[in-house]
């Protein structure tokens, strides 16, 4: 692998292992050109998704803007990144293990919902603000009107 840093050719892994879900593995590399130290996780990539939008397009699956959506969500929110991480594995795989190639932006978003309930009501709220395209305070209003709300403000789900 590349160094990001000075871009030498030949880095050394220094210690590999599996990450806590046992979703990827976690690889601390180091350069000897100029010493800098990184990690890498490689993950296991079952089949190319594209994502459907509601226009029509088709994009390649992107992790790492699910990743951010979920984490802008999440911001300041007090949920370990390793339960988000486990979460958004869980997601990934449940698209890459549905036998279909073509996902729907839709399909995708109501993932991350359901995820989300699950995990902060405040980022769940957050998410359908954007994803539901709110406008004005009463959007907000209506949607928390709509879901059954436990006494501390959790989301309850039914099953």
């Amino acid at each position: 692998m590349r160094c990001p840093f000075c871009g030498h050719d030949d880095t050394h892994v220094k210690d590999s292992r599996p990450t806590e879900d046992n979703t990827a593995i976690r690889r601390r590399r180091a350069c000897p050109d100029c010493g800098a130290r990184w990690t890498t996780f490689e993950r296991v990539h079952l089949r190319d998704l594209m994502v459907v939008k509601k226009n029509g397009q088709r994009v390649p699956f992107d992790r790492d803007k699910l990743e951010a959506s979920m984490r802008i969500s999440l911001r300041k929110r007090p949920v370990d990144p390793d339960r988000t991480d486990r979460v958004i594995s869980g997601i990934v795989r449940r698209l890459e293990s549905s036998g279909e190639t073509d996902i729907s932006s839709d399909a995708i978003g109501e993932a991350v919902m359901d995820a989300l309930m699950n995990l902060d009501a405040i980022a769940y709220v957050r998410f359908a603000s954007v994803y539901k395209n709110f406008r004005e305070v009463r959007d907000f209003e209506d949607f928390i009107g709509n879901e059954r709300l436990s006494k501390d403000g959790e989301p309850i789900k039914d099953d």
